[in-house]
């Protein structure tokens, strides 16, 4: 079997000196390897090709047999590393909590450790007939999410 660790950083290697970014690298015990890849200004053909390549001339077919996958993570796909979170800055995401709540809002911050969006919510203030709707921040961090993801809307 194919080791992970090892095709990460044969990954990585071919990344280096672009703007992509290693998401993910799936290894199954039939050796179908999977390898998800991001970027700032999005993937295109010729960088999954580019790491196919590398990956290909690091692992000789004849030693290990396996079938490769080199692709983008998914536009709606939950988010796997930090980089993720970077690249979405500014933009609407959706976050499911460890504790059942959904929260959708705009991604304004992503530290090492947590993460701020800006959520709207309705306040009724003393005095006032109807709610209004304000903004609110709210900081989670990373390990008390179940998932967030790109918030695609029409």
């Amino acid at each position: 079997m194919i080791d992970k660790e090892a095709l990460a950083k044969c990954v990585e290697a071919a990344l280096q000196g672009t703007d992509a970014f290693l998401v993910d690298v799936q290894v199954t015990p039939d050796n179908n390897v999977t390898v998800e890849i991001d970027s700032q200004t999005g993937v295109d053909i010729d960088t999954c090709a580019e790491v196919t390549r590398k990956v290909e001339e690091e692992f000789d077919r004849d030693v290990e047999d396996y079938e490769l996958e080199v692709g983008s993570a998914g536009l709606t796909s939950p988010f796997k590393v930090k980089a993720q979170y970077d690249k979405n800055l500014g933009n609407r995401v959706e976050v499911l909590t460890r504790s059942g709540s959904k929260l959708k809002g705009e991604l304004i911050e992503a530290g090492p450790e947590s993460f701020t969006i800006e959520v709207e919510e309705k306040v009724k203030h003393e005095g006032q007939k109807r709610p209004v709707k304000e903004l609110r921040p709210v900081t989670l961090r990373y390990d008390e999410v179940k998932y967030t993801k790109y918030l695609l809307e029409f």
